[in-house]
């Protein structure tokens, strides 16, 4: 399901672009909000290549209660280009995501959606593949371009690309840096926003974001003590 070459990724960006699924409503219940994320070897410079060694998690919660979780050891599938993450992330998360206990009602990764060269970023990509509602959920735009919004929680404000808001810049936490968010598969601008106030409560990040972040970067630290404990039995 994940392309292998720029050109074929490229082809299927501009497919979903142009599609059109049936959108997501949250359930009345909170709902069970999941989150992907990998991560690579620290020190790591430049783009990276394909079979760099990478981390990947995923988490469930509902409100505070954690769901379910996942950590997979795996290899990127790429380097990185700027708009083409999903060559070097796709199927890591992916996995990490399919190894979920329970599945999420709808799932945050740290990518964007339509504020992309071609309108259809890695979380949106994610969602399509994994066939799960997405929100992305990132520290800034990638081409959008928008004023902060006003210094209270849930204040937001467009993201603009080439005249069409393709997200916003949402404050999560009063005094906080604003956090910017992206409808991804299935969700609308307003569905985004309310997912991700529903999972920012004490901090500025989501909460299954942090979770799986410190999940990856857990599961990144117990393999460098394996091969640091192998290096000196040697």
């Amino acid at each position: 399901m994940w392309p292998a070459s720029r050109n074929e990724l490229i082809e299927i960006q501009r497919a979903l672009a142009g599609a059109t699924p049936d959108p997501w409503w949250p359930p009345r219940d909170p709902p069970a909000i999941g989150a992907a994320v990998v991560v690579f070897a620290r020190g790591q410079t430049g783009p990276g290549a394909r079979g760099d060694p990478a981390w990947s998690a995923a988490a469930v919660l509902r409100r505070r209660q954690v769901l379910a979780e996942a950590m997979l050891a795996g290899a990127a599938a790429g380097p990185y280009a700027p708009g083409l993450l999903a060559l070097r992330e796709g199927p890591c998360l992916e996995s990490c995501l399919r190894a979920l206990a329970v599945a999420p009602d709808v799932v945050l990764v740290d990518a964007t959606a339509r504020d992309h060269p071609r309108r259809a970023g890695l979380a949106l990509q994610l969602g399509a593949v994994a066939d799960v509602p997405t929100v992305g959920v990132t520290h800034r735009p990638l081409l959008a371009r928008g004023e902060w919004p006003d210094d209270e929680r849930g204040a937001w404000s467009p993201l603009v690309l080439a005249g069409e808001r393709v997200g916003v810049w949402l404050r999560t936490r009063r005094g906080a840096r604003p956090l910017a968010v992206h409808p991804g598969w299935r969700t609308t601008l307003e569905v985004a926003i309310d997912i991700v106030l529903m999972a920012a409560r004490a901090h500025r990040t989501p909460e299954p974001l942090r979770h799986a972040r410190r999940l990856a970067r857990v599961a990144r630290a117990d393999a460098a003590r394996t091969v640091a404990r192998r290096a000196c039995d040697e």
